[in-house]
């Protein structure tokens, strides 16, 4: 099936609006539309006509006719049902069938024909969907203007606000003059101001005994204030406070709509100084030692191992200081490709021979109070190129059939680790809806925002050391799929160090000391 053109003609063949499907030029379709309305007969019943070259397929609208031009192989039973589709549509875009109200909505009736021929061939849509697609309502132009609208109004607010405070400011230093003038007029006259604005207030100015001299009404209402000293405005900002950036209620509540619907909204948050990070778990151990490993991974889409880093770090946070004076003894797995390097405080030559961490002078204790994870007493590194020592690995395979690409992902994990949290994120091309997820190993959810979908998996242990990911999308490049990102934790560290003992340098009883490991991804990828 191949359509060449749809066109609304009127009934003297002259063309309203006319899309063409396939290239061909303008004269040529007006010699087609211009000879349809000469070979359409009076009182036949079939609504199409074949000459040697085309096929017209026509409806008749009121005092129009809705035209396809076909190749003469195409499938008739596809050409009405392109037909009858194109018929529901023309309604609702045009609300008067005649001339005016046809040429007053061209450009919109085109657009809803694209949506349903592409190529000379019909789109398997529906009346509903086309004007979705049509109306072209982005959820992120909507809350870009949404939050540009709410800059400006701000900006209006402060500008209005800085206006009425110099305003203010200009009466209260014209009045505060104004006070210095009757001031200084009372005190010629020999009497004292009452405050009240009364000519015995002002006695006679020039000894001629009359009340001549009469004050401004501004003046007269100033004189109850004090003199030498401007009036206090009631409505002066509080010292302190500074600009107040305020948003409407409006505004907020449909941010608020958007959280809810899980939306993830960036709005403009300007740093502030010394800002705190997120409060750690609240230590309940006079002795706690953290080791910490990040994990840096980037992994090829056809095998093998591009990058393999570990970092680690040992912390101590000590709460009291009469349990400042210790010694840590530790334990590791003896791996040699792993460097570790000790603080430049630490007695490297006990921590050598020993795996004694302690102060180069007995006499000094270690800070107390830390924040955070404390003060980090030890560092290692470790690269390699053994795929085997992994602790997630990823494949990805697309394939791509017919007018769909199929999508198959799956995980191992080796089983001397347990994964927590597990995190697949997968970018997908630009789509319409969400992808066919047809199986899966977990949960998973569609970002449309940044058209990726997450696989999530609770626990990876030895229930499921392997599972896999299955969905379909539209025909897309086997690229757009990659590059595939992971995260997760673990309690189980490649270092695996461990705490054998603390060791108090004055005596007394070993403090009661306790050991927390985590291995979390900083950059988990399959490129």
């Amino acid at each position: 099936m191949v359509v060449l053109a749809a066109s609304i003609i009127s009934k003297s063949g002259k063309a309203l609006v006319s899309r063409q499907f396939v290239d061909m030029s303008r004269i040529r379709i007006e010699g087609y539309l211009a000879a349809f309305p000469k070979l359409v007969g009076i009182g036949k019943q079939h609504t199409y006509i074949e000459t040697e070259n085309v096929r017209y397929v026509y409806q008749p609208i009121e005092s129009l006719y809705l035209l396809l031009v076909t190749n003469k192989q195409s499938n008739i039973l596809e050409d009405l049902e392109t037909l009858r589709l194109l018929s529901k549509l023309v309604p609702e875009y045009s609300y008067s069938l005649d001339e005016e109200g046809i040429g007053r909505t061209a450009f919109e009736l085109i657009f809803a024909f694209d949506e349903v021929i592409s190529l000379g061939h019909k789109e398997n849509v529906t009346v509903t969907q086309v004007k979705q697609y049509c109306e072209m309502e982005s959820h992120e132009e909507r809350l870009h203007k949404l939050v540009l609208q709410n800059k400006i109004n701000e900006t209006k607010d402060v500008m209005k606000r800085k206006a009425s405070e110099i305003d203010k400011s200009k009466i209260e230093r014209n009045r505060g003059d104004k006070g210095g003038f009757m001031s200084l007029q009372s005190m010629s006259s020999g009497r004292i101001d009452t405050g009240f604005g009364s000519d015995s207030g002002i006695s006679n100015i020039g000894g001629n005994g009359s009340g001549g001299f009469a004050l401004p009404p501004d003046v007269d209402t100033f004189s109850t204030k004090s003199k030498g000293r401007p009036a206090a405005s009631a409505t002066a900002p509080p010292k302190g406070l500074g600009m107040q950036l305020g948003k409407t209620q409006k505004t907020n509540q449909f941010l608020e709509s958007l959280k809810a619907e899980g939306e993830v909204i960036v709005e403009d948050v300007r740093p502030s100084v010394g800002q705190a990070k997120p409060a750690a778990a609240p230590l309940t151990d006079p002795v706690t030692l953290t080791v910490e490993e990040k994990i840096n991974v980037t992994l090829k889409r056809d095998g093998g191992l591009s990058n393999f880093v570990v970092q680690g770090t040992l912390s101590l946070q000590i709460l009291n200081q009469e349990d400042a004076f210790i010694q840590v003894q530790i334990e590791t797995s003896g791996n040699p490709a792993i460097l570790f390097k000790a603080h430049p405080n630490m007695n490297k030559e006990l921590f050598a021979n020993e795996n004694i961490l302690g102060l180069k002078d007995p006499n000094r204790s270690f800070p107390t109070g830390q924040g955070g994870d404390g003060v980090s007493l030890l560092r290692w590194r470790m690269q390699s190129t053994d795929e085997s020592i992994l602790p997630l690995t990823i494949n990805c395979w697309p394939s791509v059939s017919g007018s769909e690409t199929y999508v198959n992902i799956e995980y191992e994990t080796p089983a001397q680790i347990d994964l927590q949290n597990v995190v697949i994120s997968v970018p997908l091309p630009a789509l319409r809806e969400a992808p066919n997820v047809q199986q899966i190993d977990g949960e998973w959810r569609y970002d449309s925002r940044n058209s990726v979908l997450e696989w999530s998996v609770l626990l990876i242990d030895n229930s499921n050391r392997s599972g896999s990911l299955e969905f379909v999308v539209p025909a897309a490049d086997p690229s757009a799929f990659f590059p595939i990102s992971a995260q997760f934790t673990s309690s189980r560290t490649f270092s695996d160090v461990k705490v054998v003992n603390v060791l108090p340098l004055k005596g007394g009883a070993t403090p009661k000391h306790s050991q927390r490991t985590l291995l979390a991804t900083e950059s988990y990828q399959v490129v």
